[in-house]
């Protein structure tokens, strides 16, 4: 973060200074980070004190200050210097922090994230000012694959600034803001939405000049009731982007394409097909572990690409982290070069490791909805193919979360995709009516026996592939973040490396 004094911030955020003095506090700089973590605290930070699930932020601020905050941005009084702002009342959801909060009974927690955003929105300004370019990135799916892979292509173009992981709602996402400095060159952002208004508000804290949208599926439909709210909801990035900026649309989804009538700015149309479009791939294959290759289609020519990132759903994602880079300034050259180098950067994304006994973990269980389920069946049926004769699959997988009235057909239907992809075994992890549905669809698909199996939960999918699993098979955890499968995939990992510890000790 720029350096900042305590009366400056104190100044931006509307609060008041508690137990420091107003010579102090202009005298105080804040030259660490700003961190809502105590155990994250760095000298010169700032700490936020924030409720959680099992403690609460201003509780633990006397820790950060001996950790080396110089402050806490906090609701209350918390006996260390602090800029304290009021609580906003019982009802966070009028600030639109509903869905980050879930322990705010007072709305102390709304009102320090509202005081963030304030401080992210002027830190940004001073930047953009200054020269920084902010690009965003929404869509239902892929957000985190597309920028990791845009931060990558930007690198070589001057410092990149990106959230790690998917740090990308009310919190995630000023927080990531703060960590551009003076030599930032590129702030790359995801926005993600719970309810409408939720990509509009993200984007008046760091307004973006370049906004990428790559698709509207059904994520988060149970909160939102249809597919045409949550279109909506993404159009409301091209919709706050000047008429100075670019707006990339990935074609390929019509929802996404008719945003183009949603913006003032410069529109970059991204995809496969061969009419209208500024990018575009063609000759699309796949090699053993789903990594795609392609000829890049653009207006300054062509180039050969391979990615190595897997499954044929991360083409549409390169396109659009390409369409960035030429945006600015990169050379085909440099692009080609980028995706290349550009592997899975957030854990438990599409992480593909093959173990020393041959066998091969897709570990894609951050999160899951009904797109990137099919896509991540559709990678393992690939992966599964090999040279004859054709390897074992396995589907570990778990609830897609927040589908509402949805959920049950969308567990049918996956559970039915399994089958007819041919996956050799599909272990339906977890209770419930969704997963319930998951296995009636496998089984009225055509699966019998112990083709499809439920499990109870982890540990007990974990019991079964460590008795069967063969070398050679592949083996594809997806589900929910809130499944808890990534610990599974781990531990196949692991595995792997034990057994072949125990083998040489032999």
């Amino acid at each position: 973060m720029i350096e900042l004094s305590l009366a400056r911030i104190a100044e931006i955020v509307g609060g008041r200074l508690v137990d420091v003095s107003a010579e102090d506090a202009a005298a105080t700089m804040v030259t660490g980070s700003v961190e809502f973590d105590s155990r994250a605290v760095t000298p010169g930070g700032l700490f936020l004190a924030l409720p959680g699930a099992r403690a609460d932020g201003h509780d633990f601020a006397a820790t950060a200050v001996a950790a080396g905050a110089v402050a806490v941005l906090a609701a209350r009084p918390v006996g260390v210097p602090a800029i304290v702002v009021d609580p906003v009342g019982p009802d966070p959801a009028a600030v639109g922090t509903a869905g980050v909060l879930e322990h705010d009974a007072d709305g102390s927690g709304a009102a320090v994230l509202a005081a963030l955003a304030r401080l992210a929105a002027a830190v940004a300004a001073e930047l953009v000012a200054g020269g920084l370019t902010i690009v965003g990135i929404t869509g239902s799916s892929g957000k985190t694959s597309t920028k990791d892979l845009i931060a990558a292509l930007l690198a070589p173009l001057g410092e990149v600034v990106a959230p790690p992981g998917s740090f990308n709602n009310e919190l995630g996402h000023p927080w990531t803001v703060l960590r551009a400095g003076r030599s930032t060159d590129f702030l790359v952002l995801e926005m993600s939405a719970r309810h409408p208004g939720n990509i509009a508000a993200l984007a008046r804290i760091a307004p973006p000049s370049i906004a990428v949208v790559l698709n509207v599926g059904t994520a988060h439909l149970g909160e939102f009731g249809s597919r045409e709210a949550i279109a909506a909801t993404k159009s409301e990035l091209p919709q706050a982007v000047p008429e100075y900026g670019v707006v990339i649309l990935n074609a390929d989804d019509p929802v996404v394409a008719a945003m183009a009538d949603k913006t003032a700015a410069r529109v970059v149309r991204v995809g496969r097909g061969a009419d209208g479009l500024d990018v575009r791939a063609d000759g699309v294959t796949l090699d053993a572990l789903a990594r795609p290759s392609f000829t890049l289609h653009t207006g300054a020519g062509e180039v050969a690409v391979t990615l190595a990132v897997h499954g044929d759903h991360q083409v549409s994602n390169a396109l659009c982290a390409a369409a960035v880079a030429l945006e600015c300034g990169a050379s085909l050259e440099q692009v080609a070069a980028a995706l290349a180098g550009a592997g899975p950067a957030s854990r438990h994304r599409m992480q593909v490791s093959t173990r020393a006994d041959g066998v091969t973990v897709i570990n894609d269980a951050y999160n899951a909805n009904p797109d990137s389920m099919r896509a991540g069946l559709k990678a393992l049926a690939w992966m599964s193919r090999g040279d004859a004769p054709k390897r074992r699959s396995w589907a570990v997988l778990g609830e897609m979360a927040e589908l509402g009235d949805d959920a049950i057909t969308e567990h049918d239907h996956i559970g039915r995709l399994a089958v007819r992809l041919d996956v050799s075994r599909l272990i339906v992890v977890g209770s419930g009516r969704p997963m319930s549905a998951m296995l009636h669809g496998a089984v009225m698909e055509g699966s019998w026996g112990s083709e499809a199996t439920p499990v109870a939960d982890a540990d007990a999918a974990l019991e079964i592939l460590r008795a069967e699993l063969r070398p050679g098979d592949v083996v594809l955890v997806k589900a929910s973040n809130s499944a808890g499968l990534g610990a599974l995939a781990d531990a196949l990992v692991a595995a792997g490396a034990e057994d072949t510890a125990s083998d040489g000790d032999r």
